[in-house]
């Protein structure tokens, strides 16, 4: 860490930040995989035909588009927050909720067709909006649509909140889950 972020660092802060010990890791257990136990295999979800890597903004971002993440006998596919966002790591549409909606459906679907997974395989939805009190009925009229036009019966989990968004101009933002059949 840079001395002039150290510098503004509270006390408590930068107390905290030293019991870590991210200076000398190897001394602080939580920090590296346990010795002599395997992990799950994980890798990182991306479409760039659609959407950019959220590290690419100008202040870069410090999360993947989603991870993919291998079980015995399946695989759980974890899509961050996907927004109203183009291949450039532009936001697209501002203004216009309901154009930001099927972008982010847009998003998502290639998000799941880079893993060979559709909304069929989604079982859970975290949903945020910008203004919950406005926006709701017609985010759930276009959820609507979407989920009947896609076929999905039975429909995923899903919780909407109401919350401020990483980009003034973003209404609209998806998180989901999915799981699919991996080898045995």
């Amino acid at each position: 860490m840079s001395e002039a972020h150290m510098r503004r660092m509270s006390a408590e802060a930068r107390e905290e930040y030293e019991a870590l010990s991210l200076d000398a890791p190897e001394t602080t257990a939580g920090l590296h995989p346990v010795a002599g136990r395997g992990s799950l295999k994980k890798r990182a979800i991306s479409a760039p035909d659609v959407l950019n890597e959220a590290y690419d903004y100008a202040a870069p971002a410090t999360f993947t588009r989603g991870m993919r993440v291998e079980l015995p006998g399946a695989s759980m596919l974890y899509l961050s927050g996907t927004a109203s966002v183009d291949e450039n790591g532009l936001s697209v549409h501002p203004g216009d909720f309901a154009a930001q909606c099927w972008r982010t459906y847009r998003n998502l679907t290639h998000l799941l067709a880079a893993e060979h997974a559709s909304w069929h395989d989604i079982f859970r939805t975290t949903c945020y909006l910008r203004d919950i009190e406005r926006d709701y009925d017609e985010f759930n009229c276009i959820r609507g649509t979407f989920f009947k036009m896609v076929g999905l019966n039975p429909l995923p989990a899903s919780t909407g909140i109401q919350a401020r968004l990483c980009r003034s101009d973003l209404l609209v933002e998806i998180e989901a889950i999915a799981m699919i059949p991996g080898p045995k």
